[in-house]
């Protein structure tokens, strides 16, 4: 059955505005998401995931200059690196800014992928802040590779389910990791 994101815009909109969590597809994997600048939506996910704080969440956005406005460093260089892979990319940036702070890393880094699924990229510029974008399944277990595989307390704890690709079988794959320095170096830390 064919459909269209269109019908799932709105109402993902309504809940990442009034602090909830949406269960959505992305570039890689079902992501469990919400406003990457809201403290208390971002602890719910920890609280649902079984996570530890410790353990910063990838924000999504739809393009590069909505990284200039969540980091204060970035070598411009990167940008050329994530054009030239063809696989969905993370970049951990150091001195994040105007995110909640319960997202960073404990060295204030942290983790942002330019969103290249359709869906995502107009619904982050249709709610004009990053959102967060981790794997929809709880703490310590694989992330789930199609819809058919998300936990079922994953899905009973979003505000919100994304109808859009609920049916595809294609397997989807966590995002490559680099890390990003001020002097243009990459790191790679997950391939």
């Amino acid at each position: 059955m064919s459909y269209s994101f269109e019908y799932d815009i709105e109402p993902c909109l309504q809940v990442l505005q009034s602090g909830g969590l949406i269960l959505y597809p992305t570039d890689t994997v079902w992501a469990i998401g919400c406003d990457a600048t809201n403290v208390d939506a971002v602890e719910r996910i920890y609280h649902m995931k079984k996570r530890e704080h410790k353990k910063a969440m990838i924000v999504l956005v739809a393009e590069e200059k909505d990284i200039l406005t969540y980091v204060t460093q970035t070598d411009l260089r990167i940008f050329d690196y994530i054009k030239g892979v063809h696989q969905p990319t993370t970049v951990i940036y150091d001195q994040a800014i105007g995110l909640a702070h319960n997202l960073l890393a404990d060295d204030g880094s942290i983790g942002i992928r330019i969103c290249r699924d359709v869906f995502c990229r107009q619904l982050i510029k249709r709610f004009r802040k990053p959102i967060v974008g981790t794997s929809a399944n709880i703490s310590g277990y694989p992330a789930p590779t199609s819809f058919r595989d998300i936990d079922a307390l994953i899905l009973r704890g979003v505000d919100y389910v994304v109808n859009y690709r609920r049916d595809d079988t294609h397997p989807g794959r966590p995002s490559s990791i680099v890390k990003s320095d001020k002097y243009g170096g990459i790191t790679i830390v997950r391939p």
